[in-house]
């Protein structure tokens, strides 16, 4: 090697290496320094997170700053001076995304955003805020029925305007102002409905209303006119392969018109393959007014609610009758019905029975109507009516074995349901995590599912809800989910739903305790207990599944074992003559959600039964319909 070349070596050796050094140096600094640095704390790491929010989203920050004070506490006498320093900051947080959410209302009056207004006024009276100047959430909604009345959306319009009037009675003026578009579109329930809020609001001053107007809504509407607005609905699914031969494969149904725009109702599983992303098949939607021999007319989904298997489809075409969703009737047990459909394709055809039953929990929310009209196949989405020609429910199910037992969607859910799937796609419904069940005290939490609202605000398992945003519910024995289901039902998620809740203080001398907490709702999952079924273990499940509550037992065996500290009346486990104290063990869980059930194999003693062991199988649905 050249006397050049060595030195040039080691020029390179000696530049890298004093590079390295000066690296070495820099971080050994650069660590000193950040050693200097107080150590942040977990508090204020969150604190941090919080302030994000207060500007961004306010709404999101109140329910962050409950979960702080439940985690760190809120009294600062009893912490040390940093800690205390954070808890002042927090309460300074606080008082500013309330601010920010007063603010975020103003502008949204100023902006004429309605929905907007009247979602930000629910939101600040949970947390029983009054804002000046600004209205109510009646207010809004009356505001918005109008600009939609103006913009010729009449469906839109007749459904804020009863929102608005269930909240704060409607004036004479506007009552007569809904009537009279009413009578123009010739939808003789809705005149009648707002024709009695007007009578009920006319004064010296104002009314009486004109008599023509009066004449038109307090006629009568035949089952000839009605069945002129219900369509029988067909969807192509191409073919279906049995027994190696080519079927076509078709699903039918019925479904019935709620606006002159070409507006329909039917029901979510009429129509759910052509929504449902998890079907890949051919799949194409039509509706036929009259028989075989009709054209068919194509038509499409604009939204749906699968939770209370409800669709929206729209066609065009202009029906010759629209059935009102505003003068709607809550039936009693014995009232007389009509059930509209295509049962087999057979359009046109009108049933008759009773109401057999309220009350009925089949869907994940709310309770249904069973009735005693003979429905069959192709009959589902169709209306049921009673003797005025006010809308009772939707077909959505029958008992193939027992033709006397049918089910019906209550009206007043679908007019609660509406709003959400006007405005397109899938309606998102608020969820807070929560399974109950209904006791002689109350509605007990049984379970609390994992990563929801509820497990943030550490609501305790075995707690009773007292209030929900501040109402206390007084409702017949059986009622009370669905009642308090009925309370968030017309909420968007995102808003702020304040639970007063009372238990046991497990820390302190076991006496029960109430406390309140302020939770931000989050999207309902489809299946909520599928969703906590992939993060919780099984002997958690047990509770919400299968109304089985277990607490931790030594046995002899390896398997874990578990005492039964209660079964849940009516559950499944109840069913099944399971008993408080009775030793378990559970071999298995399995989770079929394509089919939206779950299968639990234990191993169970049996008090009753002189502690025999017992191999059992347990079934249940995923879609409780006990879920908060």
């Amino acid at each position: 090697m050249r006397i050049e070349d060595i030195r040039k070596e080691s020029f390179l050796f000696l530049f890298l290496l004093g590079a390295g050094v000066i690296l070495v140096s820099c971080g050994t600094t650069a660590t000193a320094e950040r050693r200097l640095r107080p150590p942040i704390s977990t508090s204020e790491f969150r604190l941090r997170d919080i302030e994000g929010f207060v500007t961004e989203d306010p709404v999101k920050a109140i329910h962050l700053i409950g979960m702080y004070r439940l985690l760190y506490g809120s009294d600062s006498s009893s912490l040390g001076e940093q800690d205390s320093e954070l808890v002042v900051k927090l309460d300074s947080f606080e008082r500013e995304a309330v601010g920010n959410l007063k603010a975020s209302q103003v502008l949204a009056i100023t902006e004429k955003r309605w929905e907007d207004a009247a979602s930000l006024a629910r939101s600040l009276a949970a947390l029983d805020i009054s804002v000046e100047n600004t209205g109510q959430e009646p207010d809004f909604i009356l505001e918005y029925a109008r600009e939609q009345l103006t913009a010729g959306n009449n469906l839109g319009a007749f459904l804020a305007a009863v929102r608005s009037h269930v909240q704060k009675p409607l004036a004479f003026s506007d009552a007569l102002l809904f009537l009279e578009r009413a009578v123009t579109v010739k939808q003789r329930r809705t005149a009648a409905f707002f024709l009695a809020v007007a009578d009920s609001r006319a004064t010296a001053g104002e009314g009486p209303v004109p008599e023509d107007l009066r004449r038109y809504a307090e006629g009568s509407d035949s089952a000839s006119d009605m069945v002129n607005g219900v369509a029988t609905v067909l969807i192509d699914r191409g073919f279906r392969i049995e027994r190696g031969r080519g079927l076509p494969d078709r699903v039918l149904g019925s479904a019935f018109f709620i606006d002159d725009s070409g507006l329909l109702i039917t029901n979510y599983h009429v129509i759910s393959s052509e929504v449902d992303p998890g079907y890949e098949g051919y799949s194409r939607m039509f509706i036929r007014m009259g028989d075989g021999a009709s054209p068919r007319i194509p038509a499409k989904v604009l939204g749906w609610d699968k939770a209370m298997d409800l669709a929206l489809i729209k066609a065009e075409l202009s029906p010759d009758y629209v059935f009102s969703v505003v003068d709607w009737v809550i039936p009693q047990v014995g009232d007389t019905v009509y059930a509209i459909g295509s049962p087999g394709g057979l359009e046109k055809t009108v049933t008759s029975g009773i109401v057999s039953a309220l009350g009925r929990r089949f869907l994940q929310i709310g309770d249904v109507i069973q009735i005693d009209a003979a429905v069959n196949h192709g009959n589902s989405g169709g209306p049921v009516v009673d003797r005025a020609g006010r809308l009772v429910g939707i077909v959505f199910a029958g008992i193939e074995q027992y033709p006397g037992l049918n089910f019906a969607v209550p009206a007043e859910r679908l007019a609660a349901a509406l709003p959400a799937m006007i405005g397109g796609g899938k309606a998102e419904r608020p969820w807070l995590g929560l399974t109950i069940s209904e006791t002689i005290q109350g509605a007990e939490i049984i379970y609390v599912a994992p990563f929801t609202p509820a497990s943030e605000q550490q609501i305790p398992e075995g707690a009773r809800i007292r209030k929900i945003n501040g109402q206390a519910l007084s409702v017949p024995q059986g009622a009370l989910i669905p009642a308090l289901q009925d309370v968030l039902f017309p909420t968007r998620p995102g808003e702020l739903v304040v639970l007063e809740i009372a238990g046991p203080d497990l820390s302190d001398s076991g006496e029960e305790v109430v406390s309140r907490r302020v939770l931000i709702s989050a999207p309902r999952p489809d299946v909520p207990l599928a969703a906590a079924a992939k993060v919780d273990s099984r002997e958690r499940l047990a509770a919400p599944l299968y109304g089985l509550i277990l607490t931790p037992f030594l046995g002899r065996s390896i398997i874990p074992s578990y005492l039964i500290k209660k079964v849940v009346r009516g559950s499944i486990a109840d069913e099944a003559g399971l008993s408080e104290q009775d030793p378990v063990s559970i071999r298995g869980l399995r989770i079929v959600e394509d089919e939206g059930f779950a299968l639990m194999d234990i191993n169970v003693k049996k008090r009753r039964m002189g502690y025999l062991e017992t191999v059992m199988r347990l079934p249940a649905a995923l879609d409780s319909p006990d879920t908060l």
